[in-house]
């Protein structure tokens, strides 16, 4: 975990113009650093909403959106736990900037888990030379998108919704169904070709800078060599990994939000809630009842923390089988992360709902937007049911039988 990694210098544009020497830095180290300024504008941009322009830049210079990239195609050779560890410690500072790196992360993750050699060394070449990022245009569940079939090429035309990180992206992982067969195809395109349109719509009421909006494929030119289907999506035990491997993502992103949820709850108790006229004591860090209040929070958070990192690094056990990995394998990571993934979502929303009890009226203050830790995560614990994952825990508790693989398990 302590690794020292050699950073590429970042992109000329990102420059000015000036020559830097390359960083030696930890990723994690980077992460704190940047997390720092980050966590200064995030009341303020949530209030905005919009795209955190120049946070994605700054996470461009950094380096970080080589970090999951091997060394051999030039990037900075993390695993997983590393990995999630710096998109947790991004999250805590701001959940939309954890979002759209982790997001940027699973798409490479994609290319690997989904497409052929020759394909995933170029892009992740060009990415790590020119500090790309990816964007999603995948939403399996979302079919208006149909594929037609040419000589060597196909045309894409349709839209797609919550779309993660598209905008200022430089690549994008889109999604589509053959018109005659139904097959989901998955491609990976750049942003910018001609038919491509991301709109600015996203307006929910969390997560408000991750740009999850509409993309538009407006007859999009998407070449044979750039459609991921060797081994194609879903299609091997190691292409199966891609879903836990979002789940796992969307799991540190929730532990991130209890985790900063927790932090400004207990600044604020500390150092401006007032003591219950009836609760005797002279200080509210003295009071009983939110001392209890602190204890569930900090037993809850504790619990979260080592099951996801057990499951991240269950993850990367599974990830170093490659094509040896089996399905029972698999089967036992998708346990690991939808255990961690209920244990997250339930202590994020409990702190989340909680901490104003913790914190008193005044937290309440709009300046503050303390709220948008709850909207944050509940607007993202609505995309995958918490019942539906506990029936996959439960099925397997019961009957031994393994969630059965899908983009969600």
């Amino acid at each position: 975990m302590n690794s020292t990694y050699l950073l590429p210098d970042a992109p000329a544009s990102l420059l000015s113009g000036t020559e830097t020497a390359p960083m030696t830095e930890t990723p994690l180290r980077i992460a704190q650093r940047l997390a720092v300024s980050f966590a200064t504008t995030a009341a303020e941009r949530d209030a905005q909403g919009g795209t955190p322009k120049a946070e994605r830049d700054a996470l461009r210079a950094s380096g970080l959106l080589a970090m999951s990239i091997p060394v051999a195609h030039g990037g900075l050779g993390a695993n997983w736990r590393q990995t999630l560890d710096v998109i947790r410690t991004l999250g805590r500072a701001d959940s939309s900037l954890g979002h759209v790196f982790g997001f940027h992360h699973l798409m490479l993750a994609t290319v690997r888990l989904f497409g052929s050699p020759p394909q995933w060394r170029a892009w992740f070449e060009q990415t790590a030379r020119h500090q790309w990022f990816w964007g999603n245009a995948l939403n399996p569940l979302d079919e208006r998108a149909v594929s037609h079939s040419y000589a060597d090429w196909r045309e894409f035309t349709g839209q797609k919704s919550f779309c993660s990180g598209a905008l200022d992206s430089e690549m994008l992982i889109a999604s589509a169904r053959d018109a005659g067969t139904g097959t989901l195809l998955v491609a990976a395109v750049p942003t910018g070709r001609t038919g491509i349109s991301v709109a600015e719509d996203w307006n929910n009421i969390g997560q408000r800078q991750t740009d999850s909006g509409t993309v538009t494929l407006e007859k999009v030119r998407v070449e044979n060599h750039e459609i991921l289907t060797d081994p194609g999506p879903l299609s091997t035990p190691f292409a199966c990994l891609r879903p836990l491997l979002a789940q796992l993502i969307l799991t540190n992103i929730y532990l991130s939000i209890g985790e900063s949820a927790f932090n400004d709850a207990r600044h604020y108790t500390l150092h401006e809630a007032r003591p219950w006229h009836a609760s005797g004591v002279q200080t509210t860090s003295a009071d009983p009842y939110i001392l209890g209040q602190y204890g569930e929070f900090w037993a809850g958070l504790e619990a979260a923390r080592l099951l996801t990192d057990r499951a991240a690094d269950r993850f990367d056990a599974a990830w170093s089988e490659q094509d040896a990995l089996t399905d029972a394998e698999r089967g036992e990571v998708a346990l690991a992360v939808a255990t961690a993934k209920v244990a997250a979502t339930e202590i994020g929303l409990h702190i989340c709902t909680r901490m104003f009890d913790v914190a008193g009226a005044r937290a309440t203050h709009g300046a503050l937007r303390l709220d948008r830790h709850w909207r944050n995560l509940r607007t993202h614990t609505l995309h995958d049911p918490l019942a539906y994952k506990l029936r996959e825990i439960g099925e397997w508790a019961l009957t031994q039988r393994y969630p059965t693989p899908s983009f969600y398990s």
